[in-house]
C-alpha cells in the first residue's frame, strides 16, 4: 500500500473537541486546514484522534509548511458516504527526506 502525505501551509488550528459516544466511550479530536499548490480544491480539513496525535501539531504554527500523512476511510450511512482524512503523522515540509538520500547513497553505481 502507498503512503499517502501532502505538504502545504497550515492555515488553521481548530480547538480541540471532546467527544463521547453513545455508548459512553470518550476520547479527543481535532481538526486542521492545510491549504496546498492546487489550483483548485486547494484546501484540505485533516483531523486527529487521541491526545497523543494532537499532540504532533503543538509544534507548528499558522503558516508553517508542512507535511502531513494521512489515510482516507469512508463508511456508508442511509444510502450516503461520508469520508475522514486522518493524519498520523507530521513533519517539516521545507527539509528534505531522509531516506531519499539514504537510498541513493546505497546505488552500487
Amino acid at each position: 500500500m502507498n503512503i499517502l502525505s501532502i505538504k502545504g501551509s497550515l492555515i488553521k488550528k481548530n480547538e480541540v473537541e471532546n467527544i463521547e459516544s453513545k455508548d459512553g466511550k470518550k476520547w479527543i479530536k481535532q481538526t486542521f486546514l492545510l491549504k496546498t499548490s492546487a489550483e483548485y480544491n486547494n484546501q484540505i480539513c485533516f483531523q486527529l484522534f487521541g491526545e497523543e496525535k494532537i499532540k504532533l501539531l503543538e509544534a507548528y504554527q499558522l503558516g508553517d509548511v508542512i507535511e502531513v500523512f494521512f489515510n482516507v476511510s469512508s463508511r456508508e450511512y442511509n444510502g450516503r458516504y461520508y469520508h475522514n482524512i486522518d493524519a498520523w503523522k507530521i513533519a517539516d515540509g521545507n527539509k528534505e527526506d531522509s531516506t531519499e538520500a539514504t537510498n541513493e547513497e546505497n546505488l552500487p553505481f
